[in-house]
């Protein structure tokens, strides 16, 4: 019978995620701790390497990775760094996007469960059960969505749009206008009208839409219905479609209306102007992300069909704002 990691934990008189940490994330562990596992693990034989359980166990070494949208530029950062992080690991990462629709999302699961160890879903757009249904299956962790018992990858923004709105209330701006491109993530929406409202900042919300280009291009027009002088948008990419579209209306960034967006992708520090964002750690998401995955791994080996753990960890990423040159103070006229 192989060596598991209960057993490798057991002898070294550490928890099962200290095992695992060891192993997926030596740097979080102390030394003498870290030396007392590998040694427990030496002398009963156990192996943490991908290659070998797949030979034992039938794993296949591979992480897979859905995306709602694999053209967003905010994604390949995190996919390369995943990428990275799971190959010093000893695994590779498979990536699909489920263009945020339930049942593309649903046909992609069906399409990679097979193939991979684990998933990790971004802003999945299933139901609570059957996400918990999917996590009674195999391993799994969710990003920018809370599921009660399911390992959590959180995205703060509370720091980011709390320092955008006093960037845009000291600059003397009083109305500004949401543009909503997710229906996934409602939370993001919630966020940003407390914020604005805790600064006495009105804000009026277009969408939901689609996170793309286009979105901020048909926003735009709508903008000067609200007679804002500023907007927030969903992601950089909406944002980069007002940008454009206000150039195209001959409506002067930052002179008549402030623009700002969320992500802070490589386009957002080329555009012109370029853009104010809110950042989040793209290199952070990935490590934090694909260890919490393996761990979920080989905690769950050889319990799957137990239920999902109503203590499942979730770790939080911050963010803060980028300022450019797409804000600037409000209009007098």
């Amino acid at each position: 019978m192989a060596v598991t990691i209960r057993e490798v934990a057991s002898a070294a008189g550490v928890s099962v995620s200290t095992v695992s940490r060891a192993f997926t994330a030596p740097d979080q562990v102390q030394s003498t701790t870290r030396q007392r596992i590998l040694d427990a693990a030496a002398e009963l034989g156990y192996s943490p390497n991908p290659a070998a359980r797949s030979l034992r166990g039938g794993g296949t070494g591979t992480l897979g990775l859905i995306v709602p949208d694999i053209a967003n530029p905010f994604f390949p950062p995190i996919i390369k760094a995943m990428q990275a992080r799971a190959r010093r690991l000893g695994y590779t990462v498979l990536v699909s996007d489920s263009d945020e629709r339930e049942a593309d999302e649903l046909a992609t699961i069906a399409a990679v469960s097979k193939r991979v160890d684990g998933l990790i879903l971004w802003a999945s757009t299933l139901t609570e059960n059957r996400l918990h249904e999917l996590a009674d299956q195999m391993p799994l962790v969710v990003v920018n969505r809370h599921v009660p018992g399911i390992p959590e990858v959180r995205i703060s923004l509370s720091a980011g749009i709390t320092q955008a709105a006093e960037h845009l209330k000291a600059y003397g701006h009083r109305r500004c206008v949401f543009i909503n491109a997710s229906r996934a993530e409602l939370s993001r929406g919630k966020s940003i009208q407390e914020s604005f409202e805790a600064l006495d900042l009105s804000l009026s919300e277009l969408g939901p839409y689609e996170p793309r280009f286009e979105t901020g291009v048909h926003a735009a027009t709508l903008v000067a219905a609200h007679e804002a002088t500023a907007v927030i948008a969903h992601n950089d990419l909406v944002a980069l479609g007002v940008l454009h579209q206000m150039a195209n209306l001959g409506v002067s960034v930052p002179r008549d209306v402030s623009v700002i967006g969320i992500d802070d992708t490589l386009l957002a520090s080329v555009s012109t102007p370029g853009l104010t964002t809110i950042r989040i750690d793209p290199e952070e998401i990935a490590t934090h992300a694909g260890d919490l995955l393996i761990e979920t791994i080989t905690q769950t080996t050889g319990r799957i069909g137990s239920g999902v753990d109503a203590s499942s960890p979730f770790v939080e990423i911050g963010s803060r704002l980028i300022p450019r040159a797409s804000t600037g103070p409000a209009p007098t006229h």
